[in-house]
């Protein structure tokens, strides 16, 4: 009991950096100048993450390569060099040719990349055309950077509007099927939440859950910023002024903090037995 009080208390008051957690190893934060590898530099990637400097021989590369899929939506896939995806360690120090990716589409972040494959659903792309864009990060959230600039790789890509005819549909559904419900019927509680001009509503508290409940968590951002569930290495976009849900099964115990990555606001804490 005194342990988990301690736990409650110090974990509720500060964002993401400066403090233990089920993401980050003790002792370190996002974008911490650990680990000997590469030179941190000044400056930042778009997304306001410090460039790691290493020499051009023998640094990580990055391929992106764009298939449509014959269901729904497009597969992806990272044929990455002089690199490996090491999810377990996420939030240490950086490590050289090791970490994760970040994937973009027209510069807003989609997704943390902890593999080489990737499902992009036809729902999560406007109809138009579009740029992805995958980058290399290092453990410790610092981007792997090569002169000065981020490792990263690019592809176009164009979103038939939904019922078009042509192409594989980007799974949009035959006339007698019926459409999913949404996410947030299909958990067992929904946590509702706002933030706005800094603030969380309602006031971060814990929300205690059953091990195997489904829990979804509905956020809307005045900002455009990232919902993060630490522990689980869940995240989903958050554009400014839309509602987004995240759905997941707590099917590991602890207590796991769910954050806003760019604002690092402590949301609520996943209390699961």
């Amino acid at each position: 009991m005194i342990t988990l009080a301690l736990v409650l208390a110090g974990g509720a008051a500060t964002g993401c950096g400066g403090r233990a957690t089920t993401h980050h190893k003790p002792g370190t934060s996002h974008e911490q100048a650990s680990g000997t590898a590469g030179t941190l530099l000044d400056v930042t990637d778009l997304a306001g993450h410090k460039l790691r400097e290493v020499p051009a021989e023998g640094a990580p590369e990055v391929r992106l390569v764009v298939r449509p899929d014959s269901e729904d939506g497009w597969n992806l896939q990272l044929a990455v060099k002089n690199f490996r995806f090491t999810p377990d360690s996420t939030g240490g120090a950086a490590l050289t040719g090791a970490g994760h990716a970040h994937l973009e589409l027209d510069g807003r972040k989609l997704a943390r990349l902890y593999g080489p494959w990737f499902h992009l659903s036809a729902a999560q792309v406007p109809e138009g055309e579009h740029t992805l864009t995958v980058r290399l990060y290092a453990d410790d959230h610092t981007a792997w950077a090569v002169s000065g600039k981020p490792v990263e790789a690019t592809a176009a890509l164009t979103a038939a509007a939904p019922g078009a005819s042509g192409g594989h549909g980007h799974g949009s559904a035959p006339p007698s099927a019926q459409p999913d419900p949404p996410a947030s019927e299909q958990a067992d509680r929904t946590v509702t939440i706002t933030v706005r001009d800094g603030k969380v509503t309602p006031a971060p508290a814990r929300t205690e859950l059953r091990r195997g409940e489904r829990v979804a968590l509905r956020v809307t951002s005045d900002r455009a910023d990232t919902l993060h569930v630490h522990g689980y290495d869940k995240e989903v976009a958050l554009p400014a002024g839309q509602e987004a849900t995240l759905t997941l099964t707590a099917d590991r115990t602890g207590l796991f903090e769910v954050e806003t990555h760019e604002s690092r606001l402590v949301l609520t804490q996943l209390l699961v037995r």
